[in-house]
């Protein structure tokens, strides 16, 4: 693979605004393994190995146990390791990620009003969001995983 542009670097202005996204996620009322869920299973969508790889450290860091992790891919026939409001946020997940299918439905949608406010709503979208810009920065950019 050949090596980009360092974004960071060639834009700043850019990669300051995506920083800002993150700063907006650290204010959320998700928690940290809410949004490591999110981001590695976008991440998987989107073949990302660069951000598989930091945000399955990160999970892990956080107390993420590795056989949810290994699960994560095929959660739907592993439900019963993920609790009823993890279930929903990785179904927007993987709607909003394959956006081009049919998008966020509205049996998801209403799922996630049932056991979330309108605004927890709002973050979880906003996370989907912003992992999927960050995949789509490091793969089309060629962002190496870096090796421990």
């Amino acid at each position: 693979m050949s090596t980009r542009i360092n974004l960071a670097a060639t834009d700043s202005s850019a990669y300051k605004a995506m920083r800002g996204l993150e700063e907006y996620l650290q204010t959320t009322s998700l928690s940290n393994i809410q949004k490591e869920l999110i981001k590695i299973r976008a991440s998987q969508i989107n073949g990302c190995a660069f951000c598989l790889a930091m945000h399955t450290r990160d999970a892990v860091q956080y107390g993420e146990t590795p056989q949810r992790i290994y699960l994560l891919s095929a959660w739907r026939e592993a439900a019963e390791f993920y609790t009823a409001e993890e279930q929903v946020i990785l179904a927007m997940t993987e709607e909003i990620t394959l956006i081009s299918r049919q998008g966020l439905t509205e049996n998801t949608y209403a799922r996630a009003k049932e056991l979330f406010s309108e605004k927890h709503v709002a973050e979880i979208i906003m996370a989907v969001i912003t992992i999927n810009a960050w995949n789509r920065i490091a793969v089309s950019t060629h962002l190496r995983v870096p090796k421990d």
